[in-house]
């Protein structure tokens, strides 16, 4: 049978509806445009049907791409902070968008030449790429060398040897605070694997395989620009549970308090103290200080016998006796001390 009608077949068509002998109304049809399936009773059958684009096909959810958009939340966060340290200035960081693409569809976005940083982690397969546009970069490098960026141009050139060493130090931050990021998700370490000018050359993944582009916002000043992060799926594909909204909020939740106190305690008690003890206290003329020579002695009112103050850090915190351990000087702690330095003094001395 042809598909297409001649003029005959077409009035022969016409005639038969306005006669009523073909049904003129239309095919019934469900969600998307899908025709809708009936059951053998006569009532329509419920039927999930989506609408599916096989050009840009959405392989992450949109609850997973609700938890990687609060996962760098954080991340832009903390890189926001450690680069305002760093420069000396405010730097704002913040997720401008968050969306699936195909690679080919994110390299053609990007300016040429740009930053572009591939990223690499031993625990995942694949790789990211990080790209940090000129219109912020340079002025970051600006401030680096000293620039007041006021009326700094912005050039249309590869990044020189010496500001690809200059970067790298804000990458290193980056990395240091994505891998922060992550470890919310699975433990992994990222690093700059790799840097290119031109992102036409890099070709990590096929062109129409399925990508997250993380957008970002930087500020600094009257200057502003974007950083951009491309995640493969294939990259994510074995986290994909741990992103899922209800285990994602849980999953926050574990790392607790107990954690955070083991971390702390333990950096805490490598820490060094100062600790002084005051034997005892007395008073002499300017005249006999300037004498004073090797081998002279110093006398005081202070019983041997009674306790020496003890500070850690400037505050008072023992009180103990002198003594001799193994040939060395040594303080025995005999109580805490809950007096002020003064005031322990002059009992002592009295």
């Amino acid at each position: 049978m042809s598909d297409v009608l001649d003029q005959s077949e077409v009035d022969a068509l016409l005639a038969a509806v306005d006669t009523g002998a073909v049904n003129s109304a239309p095919a019934s049809h469900g969600v998307g445009g899908a025709p809708q399936v009936f059951s053998r009773s006569g009532k329509p059958a419920s039927l999930d049907v989506h609408v599916y684009d096989f050009k840009r096909p959405e392989r992450v959810s949109k609850d997973q791409m609700r938890a990687l958009e609060a996962l760098h939340e954080g991340f832009g966060r903390n890189f926001g902070a450690a680069l305002s340290g760093y420069l000396r200035t405010i730097i704002e960081v913040s997720v401008a968008n968050i969306e699936q693409l195909t690679y080919s569809e994110f390299i053609h976005s990007l300016p040429n030449p740009t930053c572009f940083n591939l990223l690499k982690a031993e625990q995942l397969e694949g790789q990211l790429c990080l790209e940090i546009s000129p219109l912020i970069i340079y002025p970051i490098i600006d401030r680096l060398l000293g620039g007041s960026n006021a009326d700094l141009f912005i050039p249309q050139r590869p990044l020189t040897q010496i500001e690809q060493r200059l970067v790298q130090r804000i990458t290193d931050r980056a990395t240091h605070h994505l891998s922060e990021a992550w470890t919310n998700l699975t433990p992994v370490t990222f690093k700059v694997d790799d840097f290119e000018s031109n992102p036409q050359l890099v070709q990590i993944v096929p062109p129409n395989e399925t990508v997250v582009v993380v957008g970002f916002e930087l500020k600094m000043g009257n200057r502003a620009g974007t950083m951009t992060l491309c995640i493969p799926y294939n990259v994510i594909e074995p986290i994909m549970g741990v992103l899922a909204a209800q285990n994602w909020f849980s999953y926050q939740r574990k790392p607790g308090q107990q954690d955070h106190v083991r971390k702390l305690t333990s950096s805490l008690n490598t820490a060094p103290v100062e600790m002084r003890c005051f034997l005892a206290q007395t008073s002499i003329s300017v005249n006999d200080l300037l004498n004073l020579q090797p081998g002279d002695l110093l006398t005081t009112e202070k019983d041997q016998s009674h306790d020496v103050l003890m500070q850690v850090e400037g505050k008072n915190k023992f009180l103990g006796k002198i003594g001799q351990l193994k040939g060395n000087r040594a303080i025995q702690i005999t109580r805490l001390c809950q007096q002020p330095a003064e005031s322990v003094l002059e009992k002592k001395s009295s």
